[in-house]
């Protein structure tokens, strides 16, 4: 039976155990600049556990990688917090370009896209290659990904020239907090059949 690591209850590669034979492969497999990257993140995890938000990190990775233009690929409906993190980021030095996903004004028509109102008029459709392009064109170290739906922030991530994380992951059912259905007794029974145990 091949292993899978989500049903693992040893993690005895939390110790050093390579159960697949893919240490050596993979550690071929980073460049200078992840090298640097995962340095950086080490650093800010085993001086900062517990102690930061994940926006914190976010600048303090940015800062450390020297990253200083960056990008905010946003959901519409969360104009208002892309705006309070446009602020912050900015005030603590960052250039900060941002990008709507309804940018470009598209009719979803055009992309067979179905429409959420109906009707006959106009609905612009989401736009992740034109967040990706825009970006590209402010000439962006790092993105940040604020609520995209979900397979629009997969095409973000494919076209975005420059890294990308995630701040915000939409779940307009549970306030943008998606892991909540997994802490649910009452979301883990109705919804997906589950008991804990």
């Amino acid at each position: 039976m091949a292993i899978e690591c989500a049903r693992c209850k040893a993690k005895d590669c939390y110790e050093g155990k390579d159960c697949f034979g893919l240490a050596g492969a993979a550690m071929k497999g980073y460049t200078d600049r992840e090298l640097r990257s995962m340095a950086v993140s080490g650093d800010i995890e085993a001086d900062h556990y517990m102690k930061l938000t994940r926006l914190e990190e976010i600048m303090l990775y940015a800062k450390r990688m020297g990253m200083n233009k960056l990008g905010i690929a946003f959901c519409v409906g969360l104009s208002r917090e892309a705006e309070t993190i446009d602020r912050i980021l900015t005030k603590h030095g960052f250039e900060v370009h941002s990008a709507c996903c309804k940018i470009c004004g598209m009719d979803k028509a055009k992309l067979g896209v179905k429409k959420l109102h109906g009707g006959s008029g106009i609905e612009a459709v989401c736009n992740p290659v034109g967040q990706a392009l825009r970006l590209q064109q402010c000439g962006t170290e790092m993105n940040i990904v604020v609520g995209l739906c979900i397979g629009h922030d997969m095409i973000f991530t494919k076209h975005s020239h420059a890294p990308v994380t995630v701040l915000v992951v939409k779940d307009r059912v549970l306030a943008h907090n998606p892991i909540g259905a997994v802490y649910s007794d009452y979301y883990l029974e109705t919804k997906f059949g589950l008991t804990q145990g």
